[in-house]
């Protein structure tokens, strides 16, 4: 039978990708490679283009068979391929830090950086073979013996229960759901949302109304419900997911997995030398110490904490001028803070929505993307194999009509998904031997659904994210670096990858790139200067709230990454409990488990550095602070941004980058002004 996993050179089949099959082609590449790099080593010729070129190619292989499988079980799982995926997980661990700690693989590498050819290779291989000696030792290339052994069964472990960690917030999340027959129960629900909570009920035959926790209803529900009873219930439902705390049920508790993941990490870490982890995740970061991100995120919170205290009392104050008797709660704060935005300013996301279609708002984006950096993407007619219907597939071009880039976009929530948004990598780019390879991107959102036959209308904060992911997904297209390793955003320093996302949003507020998207779903009407007015007038609405929020997550994750040793679950609320102790100015329920689905820390790349979504945020602000003077179409500015930033990737530090479009390095100025706080 042909394995379509094991076919090289052509976009995933994933129709015919069946749990069945996953595993023989991983087991199958993992021995080829094997074999193969037991070749490559013990050969005498040791150079880039008798080693490390061929790696790649190897590395390459397992890569473009594993992603389809990953990307399947995040957008479309089932409890058989949930069981293949995870099948596959101690293969794929072992044999990456077998690699890693392959001692005579680590001496080639050493031997070509040491070597007087070295001078000789590109500033791009040079990187590569620099950052892959780091990855060596931060693998553990120097341990031995009993050491060595503990090292790669920590690895598995960690892959294990960090998968085990985001099942159990899938699960945990898909379990809720809540019928209600009285519309009147959903009184304040705007129309959007009401025929939203409908077709879910539909979707699964019920005759009325079903809420689910995806985040467009629970978003609506919390922000708009009147029924103060209703939005406790679905606040503490969400809050509570995969604790011991929740409505569902407590098999998807995930207060073990984090005490293990924690503890293994830690281990790991001293293994290799360092006091915890936290100072292990820096070595391959912008920051230079774990002081020094501490010390970054209590300035900030420092310089928001007054100004996010004033927003509490006026919240607190305009709720009771309403009729609100007591102390608002954590599930009054989002419908008062509405209530209050629309006092102050007279807008609301109802107000935005019918201007923000899904097809304008693509469109817009490409057109965007086109002005700033001169390509044109256009969605490809031709049948692609996608995993679900209302996937679209598109390509990218440049001014000479060469296809540089492509990419599958899948934005609406649905039943199976993962939640929150992100890209990934389906290929990556190189040119090997002659051989040029387009990377193309999985760009994944989980936005506001279509209702019937009707368009899909997204909130201003839903279009906000879709142009952060394309941010992250030109960084991996539009890459020119012909070295895989350092193309795209591999190689790039993690606090430094959100920058080209981040960077994105801006254009989310900017005029002249709203007139080319936002636009009324019914009559074509450019959004009125007035609502647009109101829109950036309330941009900055409990914008000190929303930065300390932010820094609570990550001071709580690098300080819980510090710890040398975490026993049991409380020691983690401690943490968490400490870090709002010194930064909260809201009152957060004993019941919250928010940690227990904190998937960025428990189960994907940020543990340690959650801080990067601020820290990117100071070399995004500053970077579009350029565009703001010299115009956000500015042709020359946008191609400046293109050659400095998007097309190296990795293949040099990141500063070296943002000074080369800069010609300086970040300051934090602009990201306060941006903010709405003042220093």
């Amino acid at each position: 039978m042909n394995n379509p996993l094991l076919e090289t050179g052509k976009l995933p089949a994933f129709s015919k990708i069946t749990p069945d099959i996953i595993r023989p082609a991983i087991e199958r590449i993992i021995d080829d490679n094997r074999q193969a790099v037991a070749r490559l080593v013990d050969s005498e010729e040791v150079s880039w283009n008798e080693l490390v070129k061929p790696l790649s190619l190897l590395e390459d292989r397992l890569s473009k068979a594993w992603s389809p499988v990953r990307h399947l079980n995040s957008v479309k799982t089932s409890d058989s391929l949930r069981d293949a995926y995870n099948a596959c997980l101690p293969l794929l661990s072992e044999y990456s830090t077998e690699m890693s700690q392959n001692r005579k693989l680590y001496l080639g590498y050493r031997k070509i950086a040491e070597s007087g050819d070295f001078s000789d290779l590109t500033i791009a291989q040079q990187k590569a073979v620099d950052d892959a000696l780091k990855h060596f030792k931060l693998g553990g290339v120097d341990l031995e013996g009993a050491d060595k052994a503990r090292y790669q069964q920590l690895q598995k472990d960690l892959s294990e229960l960090q998968s085990s960690f985001e099942n159990n917030v899938l699960d945990a999340t898909q379990s809720w759901e809540k019928l209600i027959s009285d519309e009147q129960d959903l009184d304040g629900l705007p129309g959007y949302a009401m025929e939203m909570v409908k077709q879910l009920a539909k979707q699964n035959g019920h005759p009325d109304y079903r809420l689910t926790l995806d985040m467009p209803c629970y978003i609506a529900v919390i922000t708009y419900a009147q029924c103060r009873k209703l939005r406790q219930e679905i606040y503490e439902a969400y809050s509570t997911r995969a604790s011991d705390q929740g409505i569902t049920d407590k098999k998807w508790n995930n207060e073990a997995n984090m005490v293990e993941i924690v503890a293994k990490r830690q281990e790991k870490a001293r293994l290799l030398g360092f006091d915890n982890y936290a100072q292990y995740s820096l070595e391959t970061k912008m920051a230079s110490s774990v002081e020094q991100v501490v010390d970054f995120l209590n300035d900030l919170a420092r310089r928001s904490k007054v100004a996010a205290q004033t927003e509490v009392e006026e919240r607190q104050a305009f709720a009771e001028s309403i009729g609100f008797k007591g102390k608002l709660q954590a599930w009054d704060y989002a419908y008062y803070s509405e209530k209050l935005k629309q006092y102050h300013y007279q807008i609301s996301e109802q107000d935005l929505k019918p201007y923000f279609s899904d097809e304008n708002v693509i469109h817009g984006l490409f057109q965007i993307v086109k002005t700033l950096y001169r390509v044109e993407i256009k969605k490809i007619a031709s049948k692609i194999d996608v995993w679900d219907k209302s996937v679209g597939f598109y390509q990218i071009s440049n001014p000479a009509g060469e296809t540089i880039g492509k990419f599958y976009l899948d934005l609406y929530a649905r039943e199976n998904k993962r939640g929150g948004a992100w890209m990934d990598e389906c290929t990556n780019r190189y040119r090997i031997d002659g051989i040029t390879q387009i990377p193309v991107a999985y760009l994944t959102c989980n936005l506001t659904p279509p209702v019937g036959d009707k368009p899909a209308l997204f909130t201003h904060d839903e279009v906000i994210t879709l142009f952060h992911e394309f941010g992250h997904g030109l960084h991996h297209m539009l890459t020119r670096i012909d070295v895989p390793d350092v193309a795209g955003i591999n190689g790039v320093e993690w606090d430094a990858v959100e920058l080209p996302s981040q960077f994105m949003e801006n254009f989310c507020w900017q005029k002249e790139a709203l007139v080319l998207f936002a636009k009324h779903v019914q009559t074509g009407e450019l959004l009125p200067d007035a609502l647009f007015d109101k829109m950036i007038a309330a941009k900055n609405f409990q914008s000190a709230l929303q930065m300390l929020r932010q820094l609570e997550f990550a001071l709580f994750d690098i300080k819980l990454h510090q710890q040398v040793e975490i026993k049991n679950a409380k020691q983690i609320q401690h943490i968490l409990d400490q870090v709002r102790d010194e930064i909260s100015v809201v009152l957060t329920p004993q019941s919250n488990r928010f940690q227990n689905s904190f998937s960025h820390i428990f189960a994907g790349g940020y543990a340690a550095g959650y801080y990067s979504y601020k820290w990117a945020e100071v070399l995004s602000a500053d970077a579009f602070s350029a565009f703001e003077e010299q115009g956000i179409f500015d042709p020359d500015i946008g191609q400046k941004f293109l050659h400095c930033i998007l097309e190296q990737g990795g293949s040099r530090p990141a500063m070296e980058s943002f000074k080369c479009f800069r010609g300086r390095e970040p300051n934090i100025d602009a990201l306060l002004r941006h903010s709405g706080i003042s220093t």
